[in-house]
């Protein structure tokens, strides 16, 4: 079984920053494509970024130029870091990873408990 947790949300006035993260664990061969998802009360869950295991990103065109996603191959984690923060960023964040859990090449979805985004006027 894969678990990602993630941390790093919380209250920020509009114009602040914050940087989440999303651990993973457990026991799989490899984590292959990973992103950061959004989703406010009675919304469609959002894309926000992806990155590659290479390292390539994608990203919403509404937070273009101001969050940046990364990750640490070595640690298996992810993060996002939000800049220039807008009240309309609010959201529950949730991690998503693309698994290998064995040398096959089927990948296996998973999602992360999600991490609440508040930003004030």
């Amino acid at each position: 079984q894969v678990q990602l947790v993630e941390s790093g949300g919380g209250l920020v006035q509009a114009g602040g920053s914050l940087r989440l993260s999303c651990a993973a664990s457990g026991h799989f061969f490899s984590l292959n494509a990973m992103g950061w998802y959004r989703q406010d009360p009675g919304k469609q869950r959002e894309l926000v970024a992806t990155i590659t295991s290479g390292g390539s990103t994608n990203y919403a065109d509404s937070v273009k130029g101001r969050f940046a996603i990364s990750r640490d191959n070595a640690e298996n984690t992810l993060y996002l870091q939000m800049n220039s923060l807008k009240p309309e960023d609010t959201a529950v964040y949730y991690c998503n990873a693309r698994v290998r859990i064995t040398t096959l090449l089927y990948e296996y979805n998973y999602w992360g408990q999600g991490t609440q985004v508040t930003v004030s006027s």
